[in-house]
């Protein structure tokens, strides 16, 4: 059964290109009306731009789009484009933060200024969104909240600090909006992408290039925007038309015997096990400490 988002409203942020283009024109076949958002690089005309072409494609498919060219890591930007939806479209129902810039160099190459111009569009270009759009989705009772997620920040990668620690701040958010946003019918979900893009297209070549396209991404991404989605809080991860879901885990914990050499290996190899939030963690070693749980924190 096929996503209907006919009559609903959606911005997708860096979706003129890549994994963005292909979330736009899937929530555009889907019925949606999206927000095309790209930035506009110096000289460019607005017909030029990678955002205004998108639009057309959907326009030409006989969908509904606007474009919008804000820059996320500037603070209004999430502002602007929520202002665009409601002006264009009268509301906003869904929102996809997928911009991201990539990193070229390792930790002890980068200055200040370098880490943060990634971190800023990898996590605060996303913020910047969502705080936005936030009050006009809890003044609906309803929203569909996508954010991007990359294995990066889940394991670390060689090379990629700056862009790794943006990715674990946006899943920390995924997990606290969707527990504030749940009494409010606000559902916010992670999804980690692997697909063939300009920022990957040096490793994800050849054959894996078609195995990992962008559009085979897309269809989780429209579904996750649907009212039929029900779950919340998850990180997805997708890629070659294949899905995972990423659990936080911890062992049991266990008290120092001989030392913490030994420690160690006695937590390498006990069993992991989940916890629901932050304060199932505690009350759980609360209770092996051989005291009382406390009581969950509320909205």
């Amino acid at each position: 059964m096929q996503t209907d988002l006919t009559d609903r409203v959606a911005i997708v942020t860096g979706a003129g290109k890549g994994l963005g283009r292909a979330y736009a024109l899937a929530l555009a076949r889907a019925g949606a009306a999206v927000v095309v958002n790209n930035r506009r690089h110096p000289g460019q005309a607005d017909d030029e731009t990678s955002a205004a072409r998108v639009v057309a494609e959907i326009a030409a498919a006989g969908g509904t789009a606007i474009a919008d060219y804000s820059s996320v890591e500037a603070e209004d930007s999430g502002a602007r484009m929520v202002e665009a939806a409601l002006h264009a479209f009268g509301r906003l129902d869904i929102l996809i933060a997928n911009a991201a810039a990539p990193q070229a160099a390792s930790f002890h190459k980068l200055s200040l200024a370098e880490f943060r111009a990634v971190f800023d569009v990898g996590f605060l270009g996303t913020l910047h969104l969502v705080h936005a759009a936030w009050p006009v989705l809890r003044e609906n009772g309803y929203g569909r909240v996508i954010l991007t997620s990359s294995s990066a920040g889940r394991y670390g990668q060689h090379g990629l600090s700056a862009y790794g620690a943006s990715k674990s701040a946006v899943d920390s958010l995924v997990r606290t909006l969707a527990a504030e946003g749940g009494a409010r019918g606000i559902l916010v979900n992670g999804v980690s992408p692997y697909a063939q893009t300009q920022m990957t297209a040096a490793h994800i070549r050849g054959e894996m290039a078609e195995v990992f396209a962008p559009e085979r991404v897309a269809p989780l991404v429209v579904w996750l925007a649907g009212e039929t989605c029900t779950v919340t809080g998850a990180i997805l991860v997708a890629g070659g038309g294949r899905f995972r879901r990423v659990n936080a885990v911890e062992t049991p914990s266990l008290a120092v015997e001989t030392g913490f050499a030994d420690l160690m290996e006695r937590l390498t190899v006990a069993p992991a096990v989940s916890h629901s939030s932050s304060n199932r963690a505690f009350d759980t070693l609360l209770v092996e400490c051989g005291l009382e749980p406390r009581s969950p924190i509320g909205d």
